[in-house]
């Protein structure tokens, strides 16, 4: 997400005492989700800081578990209604279906709910534990702008333990009917929370289908005190755009989310005569319905994050180009948009090259900008296909190759190397922030330099107001110490190993994460083990210290006082 200068206003608000040190980092470690540490690199010198408060941590795993299980009380039973949106029919009745390369597993203990969160200490209850999403299918009916439609979500999963009920997050919307493997299941909304008891436990390995069928509201969005402001759905003056960073995607279809948490998606949009609808990936075809309807099908391609998708609907004119390699640009843009927007839009192609050169290959199997007909003033790196404002692309040049080449760099680090828990924003935003404010330096803008100067005179009053780099709150987690203040740690990183070390790093975090979670942790091994040198001792001050160590290089830069 780009909150660009727009978050710079904010630097001296929401002002919170922050947790200790070591507590925060505890309380983070208890975020990390089981179904991703097989696939996690770990610090492993003996001694190790981050090392030590794993190890520590072991010992509270289980009463963190034992909590989130037990924090919702599920009473109540479905409200049942009709099924008509799902296509195909209903599956067979009953549980027990091995997923797909599952070996038989022995019995084991009896069944249990599924914890309502995976523990993320900024959102506890996002995410949901207890299984794992292997496709959402979404249906959806659209009528008109800030008009209810009917729509549906089929959930395929496979149980990682013996299930006596589940949850998904699931926000707004009017809840019709759900079933589990066919049959009616009970399900209670408590808050974000939509709590399923089907009407058989669901035995550890196997694969399930769950249906959700709801009335959904396209008028329902939320707001946020910082770089985010409205997001969920974000009407247009003919359809709309989806926002859903950082948990507004429970109030477009029921999911499991948590930005650590991928599975691909289906998409089948009903629209009327005259209006089209894009989402995430490729275009699989359309279908004509009764009444000059238009059914849109497209398939993400590659596993997504629920907060990175995208389904828009409008009149809107596709602009197909090729960038590197021949790389698939579809831009999706208003009709009277078209050619006011496509001098900035133009120029694709070579942001890519350029970010290509500095981080390897792009890592989906196509781009686009999606032209967002909206007074809402924020971008958002929705996967293969980043909303812009429209007044982003209407002004300045400079701004809005800083805007285009920020969310481009979030396919490299956001999207394909996913956060592991929310604490490690400062990765996604820093450096998307750090490539934005580079490729403007090379292009025309403010000299990189200079930004970070002015970045660094105001790092103590971020720290004191925000928190530091790596130890947000839920409240200051999009203000500006995510964007140009961990943009500096990155400077700063540079500054230390020099560019060509530096260069090397980057190329090794998105290569080795690619297409997985990956945290602040991980970035700190990988980048020692890179350089060949300890980095912990210089990047812990920076990430996590109550002021602002001093800049390699710069002996002159000097931070701010803080103002209270």
């Amino acid at each position: 997400m780009d909150g660009q200068d727009r978050a710079d206003g904010q630097n001296r608000t929401d002002r919170q005492g922050r947790t200790d040190r070591q507590e925060y980092q505890d309380r983070q470690e208890h975020a990390e989700h089981v179904e991703h540490a097989e696939h996690t690199e770990r610090p492993d010198r003996p001694g190790s800081r981050l090392r030590r408060h794993r190890d520590a941590l072991r010992a509270h795993r289980a009463r963190l578990v034992l909590v989130v299980t037990g924090s919702v009380a599920l009473t109540g039973a479905a409200v049942l209604a009709g099924d008509a949106l799902f296509a195909g029919g209903a599956p067979p009745a009953g549980h027990g279906t091995p997923a797909a390369g599952a070996r038989a597993v022995p019995a084991g203990p009896a069944p249990s709910p599924g914890a309502p969160g995976i523990g993320d200490p900024l959102m506890p209850l996002a995410g949901n534990g207890g299984y794992t999403v292997r496709r959402y299918t979404l249906d959806f009916d659209w009528r008109a702008p800030r008009t209810p439609f009917e729509a549906g979500a089929t959930i395929s999963a496979a149980a990682t333990q013996a299930l006596s009920r589940f949850d998904l997050d699931f926000a707004g919307n009017e809840l019709h009917h759900v079933t589990v493997d066919g049959a009616p299941a009970a399900a209670v909304r408590h808050e974000d929370e939509l709590v399923i008891t089907p009407a058989k436990p669901i035995p550890r390995g196997s694969a399930f289908t769950v249906r959700v069928a709801y009335t959904a509201d396209p008028a329902q969005g939320r707001h946020r005190d910082d770089a985010i402001q409205d997001y969920g759905w974000v009407p247009t003056s003919d359809g709309t755009v989806v926002c859903a960073q950082p948990d507004g995607a429970r109030m477009i279809f029921p999911a499991n989310d948590h930005p650590s948490l991928r599975a691909p998606v289906t998409f089948r949009i009903t629209t009327p005569a005259g209006l089209s609808a894009v989402a995430n990936g490729r275009l699989v075809g359309t279908d004509r319905r009764p009444g000059g309807r238009t059914r849109w099908t497209y398939d993400s391609e590659q596993p997504i994050a629920a907060q990175l998708i995208q389904l828009a609907i409008g009149k809107f004119t596709f602009v197909d180009s090729r960038g590197p390699r021949g790389l698939p640009v579809r831009d999706v843009v208003p009709d009277g948009l078209v050619t006011d927007t496509a001098a900035y839009r133009s120029l694709t192609p070579g942001h890519l090259a350029w970010l290509e050169q500095r981080l390897g290959p792009y890592p989906f199997r196509r781009y686009g900008v999606l032209v967002g007909d909206t007074d809402l003033p924020v971008a958002l790196e929705t996967q293969s296909l980043s909303v812009v404002p429209r007044d982003d692309l209407l002004g300045d040049q400079v701004d809005a190759e800083r805007n285009l080449v920020h969310e481009l760099t979030h396919h490299w680090t956001g999207d394909s190397v996913a956060l592991r828990r929310w604490s490690d924003l400062w990765l996604s935003e820093g450096h998307a922030r750090y490539y934005e404010r580079l490729y403007s330096d090379e292009h025309g803008g403010v000299s990189l330099e200079s930004t970070m100067r002015a970045a660094y005179e105001q790092h103590d009053q971020w720290r004191h107001d925000e928190g530091a780099p790596a130890e947000p709150t839920e409240r200051t987690l999009f203000k500006v110490m995510r964007y140009d203040g961990s943009a500096l740690v990155l400077f700063a990183l540079r500054e230390k190993v020099g560019e060509e070390t530096f260069g090397r790093i980057e190329r090794a975090w998105v290569s080795t994460y690619r297409g997985r979670a990956a945290g602040t942790a991980d970035f700190v091994a990988l980048a020692s083990r890179v350089a060949g040198e300890d980095l912990e001792p210089f990047l812990t001050p920076w990430l996590y210290g109550a002021h602002t160590p001093p800049m390699p290089n710069h002996p002159d830069w000097q931070a701010d006082p803080v103002e209270e």
